[in-house]
């Protein structure tokens, strides 16, 4: 099994905090799926303050065959996402390509991704379709219950790498742990626990060089 991705080393612990909390908002969810396999995804919101109403409209079909998927979204902003996967090419790489189209501005953006996942080996970069792009990279190592994640990005424009990121964690299965370093300016860290089936509990602290810190227990 590929180790975590570098952006998935420390989630345990930070959904915790966030994931399936919605504080003054409504939200609804509505997925079906069709007989020839296209899947339709609706969804909602809207603030309990009166405020504003947003929704989206979701479709995804896959050929598995030839390993093509492809998604199309709209949103009540009146801005089309179009996402073409494929995973035939090579065992273990995916390409995406990710396309944006907001018709009342006419404005347009798009990016190439690629994830190559191996037993003890996960690879992410990503660029975006632009005159000056900006190449982002991460990769992360497993050993056992250990694993190692590096995280760069190079801006073609300044013709410089912009971020050196690291992070660790210590899966024990019930507890992980996770420490992570941004630009060695930023340092962090964290522990998930999983007490029960219908209890977990996450801690998560971070301190900045010269700055503030903060600390979370939920």
């Amino acid at each position: 099994m590929a180790p975590p991705s570098y952006s998935d080393i420390g989630k345990q612990a930070r959904d915790v905090f966030g994931k399936g909390y919605h504080f003054g908002l409504v939200k609804l969810d509505v997925k079906s799926k069709t007989s020839s396999g296209v899947e339709f995804t609706a969804g909602g919101s809207s603030s309990t303050d009166g405020g504003k109403v947003t929704g989206s409209l979701e479709t995804k079909y896959k050929i598995k065959e030839h390993g093509l998927s492809l998604t199309e979204k709209w949103n009540t902003d009146n801005s089309l996402n179009t996402t073409v996967d494929y995973d035939k090419l090579v065992p273990g790489l995916k390409l995406t390509l990710d396309g944006s189209f907001q018709p009342n501005s006419g404005s347009k953006s798009g990016k190439f991704k690629t994830e190559y996942k191996h037993e003890k080996f996960l690879f992410n970069a990503d660029l975006n379709l632009a005159s000056s792009p900006v190449v982002n990279m991460s990769t992360s190592v497993g050993h056992g219950a250990y694993s190692l994640g590096y995280q760069t990005a190079f801006d073609s424009g300044k013709s410089a790498l912009t971020k050196h990121n690291l992070a660790l964690a210590y899966n024990a299965g019930d507890m992980i742990l996770h420490a992570t370093a941004t630009d060695s300016k930023v340092f962090g860290g964290g522990i998930y626990l999983k007490n029960s089936p219908v209890l977990e509990t996450g801690v998560t602290a971070s301190s900045a060089v010269g700055g503030s810190s903060s600390f979370g227990i939920g």
